[in-house]
């Protein structure tokens, strides 16, 4: 059973939500991330996060903090050309954010968003800095690895390991494009993964282990925590790695 207790909004009862509590909202993707992880790999990845960095917040802080259900669909275009990816694209992500935070702002105190899938970058920084400057207090902060390949290699894979080890498919022959994003970035943005990669792998996933994603996890959660405790949201919302100065406001 769960309920306000273990910080689970969807089974809270009403009368169990104190007076402005902080909700993280988690949104990841449902795309394709190789032969050999599931579509929901960022959802699941950005909610794991979010839950771990909410138990850690919730040790200090006397108010509630709570984690809302998962946004399950992003901006996703890029993997179009792979079956099974649904992607509602920035317009329709816009207005999900804008409209979860605004319903959010009628009762709880801060909502974090936290962010498992970069192609819902450009879509964020929109959104909560539209909603920022209505007056709402909303940030987001993303679930980003440093030294991390870019999609379904050894990072991911070693995260799914650790956290959904039963939705990992052998991988040992599977491979993907390993040059360097920047690299890659143009044929990407013009014609998509598929035309990079067409396993859908943009890194090596040989040599991904539970443990070292268990250590990924960990770092991620807590760098999450440290940066909605103590971090200073830019005008897009962004929260700032630790000891990286806010950006002010734009000219």
């Amino acid at each position: 059973m769960t309920g306000a207790g273990d910080g689970a909004l969807a089974g809270a009862a009403w009368p169990e939500v104190e007076a402005a509590p902080l909700v993280l909202v988690p949104i990841g993707s449902t795309e394709q991330h190789g032969p050999h992880l599931p579509l929901s790999t960022d959802t699941v990845i950005a909610q794991a996060v979010a839950e771990r960095a909410a138990d850690a917040l919730r040790a200090e802080t006397s108010g509630q903090v709570f984690v809302a259900p998962a946004i399950p669909y992003g901006a996703s275009g890029e993997h179009a050309g792979f079956p099974g990816t649904v992607s509602i694209g920035h317009e329709a992500l816009h207005a999900v954010v804008v409209e979860t935070v605004r319903s959010l702002a009628l009762w709880a105190g801060r909502a974090v968003l936290v962010n498992g899938h970069g192609g819902n970058v450009p879509t964020l920084d929109a959104a909560v800095g539209r909603l920022r400057r209505e007056g709402h207090d909303a940030a987001w902060v993303g679930c980003d690895v440093p030294g991390g390949d870019a999609h379904a290699g050894l990072t991911e894979t070693s995260v799914m390991l650790h956290l959904a080890p039963g939705l990992v498919r052998p991988f040992g022959a599977v491979t993907g494009d390993t040059r360097p994003l920047a690299a890659i970035l143009p044929d990407l943005v013009a014609r998509g993964v598929g035309a990079v990669s067409p396993s859908g792998v943009l890194g090596d996933p040989s040599g991904a282990s539970a443990e070292r994603g268990r250590e990924i996890v960990e770092a991620l959660a807590a760098s999450v925590a440290l940066r909605i405790g103590g971090g200073r949201a830019d005008d897009r919302g962004r929260l700032p790695e630790p000891g990286v100065p806010s950006r002010g406001p734009r000219p």
